[in-house]
């Protein structure tokens, strides 16, 4: 998160305020924050909300970037967006039709998520999914919020994938990175396709953007549809068998 120093400095002095009275109002040292002014902290969201009170703005106008691309974690994101939609925590949930308790759990990071519930977080908070789940794309995310999606365990998917519970963890926490073959194992567990795991969020879209309007009408195809759901399904050998095959057509056809 990238706070802005040079915003916090134009604000004070708007105010008529001094280092001293602004370090008072917020109660931080004086030389903490002329090094936040300067850019050499990085305060924490805390220390933020603080400023944002004694400045009398919203948190967003002292970081950099939209909220949603900031660098945040998924609890912070939470909160600044529901403190700038000016929602208590409780109006929160029940907007999102999720209990108090667990919504502050999610805020504080105690705990991530299933993407329905992301999903209906961010409708309570009339924003799009990608607002909060941008940041939190990585393989390991997606994996732990499709599994407690699914109601399993870390145990219980390593059990049915073939692999180990730890193996599972580690993946998660974002500490190794499978091989294709052990994701290949996960996704069909899961009912997904390995690339679920590896692209990055809205990147399907983007590829469509821009693509000739005649190869995405034809992408869009339902009999194309129906062919590329069952090649998602194949593993490496059936779609060699299924390529080597379709090389053997279109060399008859031509001879």
């Amino acid at each position: 998160m990238i706070v802005r120093g040079e915003q916090i400095r134009a604000l004070r002095e708007e105010r008529g305020y001094t280092l001293q009275d602004l370090a008072r109002r917020t109660n931080l040292s004086l030389s903490y924050l002329s090094e936040i002014e300067r850019g050499s902290k990085r305060p924490s969201l805390k220390t933020i909300d603080k400023l944002a009170a004694a400045l009398n703005v919203a948190k967003a106008q002292l970081i950099k970037g939209d909220v949603t691309d900031s660098g945040l974690s998924l609890g912070d994101k939470i909160r600044m967006l529901r403190a700038e939609k000016n929602m208590s925590l409780q109006e929160l949930a029940q907007a999102s039709g999720i209990s108090l308790s667990y919504l502050s759990e999610i805020e504080r990071g105690t705990v991530y998520p299933a993407l329905t519930t992301l999903k209906r977080i961010a409708a309570g908070l009339s924003v799009p999914p990608a607002a909060l789940i941008g940041h939190e794309t990585t393989l390991g995310c997606k994996l732990r919020a499709l599994r407690e999606e699914y109601g399993l365990t870390q145990a219980q998917l390593a059990s049915m994938a073939g692999v180990t519970a730890g193996l599972i963890g580690q993946i998660e926490q974002g500490k190794v990175q499978p091989s294709l073959k052990t994701l290949e194992k996960i996704a069909e567990v899961m009912g997904v396709t390995p690339c679920y795991f590896i692209m990055e969020s809205g990147a399907v879209d983007q590829m469509l953007s821009v693509m000739n309007p005649e190869v995405r009408d034809l992408l869009m195809h339902p009999n194309v549809q129906s062919v590329l759901g069952l090649v998602s399904n194949l593993n490496e050998k059936e779609l060699q068998f299924i390529l080597n095959f379709i090389k053997l057509f279109k060399k008859s056809e031509l001879s």
